[in-house]
Parts: C-alpha cells; structure tokens; sequence
C-alpha cells in the first residue's frame, strides 16, 4: 500500500494563532510586527527578510515568555483526528514551520506528529536575543523538508496544508494541496480550498 504524508503549516494552519504576533504583544511592538506579519504572507515582502525584522523586534523579552505564549495556542479543530487517521493508515504526519522549534517542539509531542521543523529562536543569558540560530525556514525550506521528509519515510502520496505565500513552493510540491483559511494567492495556486477553520474536511481526502 503506497504510504501517505501529510505535512502542515504551523501559525494559523495548525494552530489558530501566529506565534510572532504573541510574542510581539509581549514586547509592546504588536501593531508593528502584526503589519510586517501581513506583509509577507501576502507575498509582498520576502519572508527571510521580514522574519528576520520581526524577531530583532523581540530582543529582550525573557525566555519564560515561550512558556506564556504556548499556554495562549490553540490547536485547530480536527488536529488529533487528523492526525489518528493517518496512523490508522500507516502514514506519517509532520509539520514545517516559518516560526520557532520552542513552541512547535512541545506541540509536536503533544500531537504525536511524526516529524517537525521551525526556526530556532538564540536565547542568552535567559533572555531573546533578536535573532534566529541557523538559517530561516523560508519558502524553499518547506518544499524541501516536504520532500526530504517523503524520500526517507518512502511516501509516493504527499498532502500539503497550508495558508500562506510562505507555503506555495511546499504546496506546489506534493501530490495534492490543500488551502486552508488561506490568503487569495493561496487558494488560487491550490488543489483544493478550505474557507473554514477545521480540519476535518481533510480526512476525506485520506
């Protein structure tokens, strides 16, 4: 039986909020953040670049912050069924994500998810220092892992989630892709277009 992978965004896919924002909010610097968060997911600005201004915006906050903001996330409607009915299948779910390993590592162990990436926010001291360890998630960074997460599974049906511009390339790359709550451009490039906040439609896709 050919094995199935289905691999998600994180912020707004699967989970309602965008954790940048959270963590802005924290940091008196919402509004500017919030606008540079529109920005790029429009696909008007280039998405390393405007994480990159958005995270040098967050210099100073304490680590407990992290703590704080996992405790304001919530999972999107559908997740865990998700989720089980891949396994039932004999598949493999991951998620990919354009924010940061300190939130998504906990929520991954929490959903029994198969296999995750995400930036990885530099902490000194006990404190955010503005900037990322490593080289960003971008756009190309999710086909890849998309892909490199398929060949070493042996996965020949690929699904992509997503709901912004960030996601396209991801998208474009598996078999089937799925627009969720997502941005015009989004739902234009995609298979398919959910317009609503769960997940559940997915599972007949399955």
């Amino acid at each position: 039986m050919p094995r199935l992978l289905v691999v998600l965004d994180v912020d707004s896919t699967l989970i309602g909020q965008e954790v940048v924002d959270l963590l802005a909010d924290a940091a008196g610097a919402g509004a500017e953040v919030a606008a540079i968060t529109e920005a790029a997911m429009r696909g008007e600005l280039d998405f390393a670049a405007s994480l990159t201004r958005r995270v040098a915006l967050l210099a100073g906050l304490p680590e407990a912050v992290l703590t704080a903001v996992h405790e304001r996330i919530t999972i999107t409607d559908g997740v865990p069924e998700l989720v089980s009915a891949v396994h039932d299948r004999g598949g493999a779910v991951g998620a990919v994500s354009g924010g940061f390993a300190q939130v998504l590592d906990p929520l991954a162990a929490a959903l029994a998810l198969d296999r995750h990436h995400a930036n990885e926010l530099e902490v000194r001291d006990g404190r955010l220092t503005g900037r990322v360890v490593g080289p960003i998630v971008d756009a190309a960074s999710k086909r890849e892992r998309l892909l490199a997460w398929a060949a070493e599974l042996g996965a020949d049906r690929t699904i992509a989630i997503g709901d912004g511009a960030n996601d396209l390339l991801m998208m474009g790359a598996a078999a089937l892709s799925v627009a969720f709550d997502a941005k015009p451009a989004v739902r234009a490039a995609a298979d398919l277009s959910l317009p609503g906040r769960s997940l559940r439609p997915v599972l007949g896709l399955l």
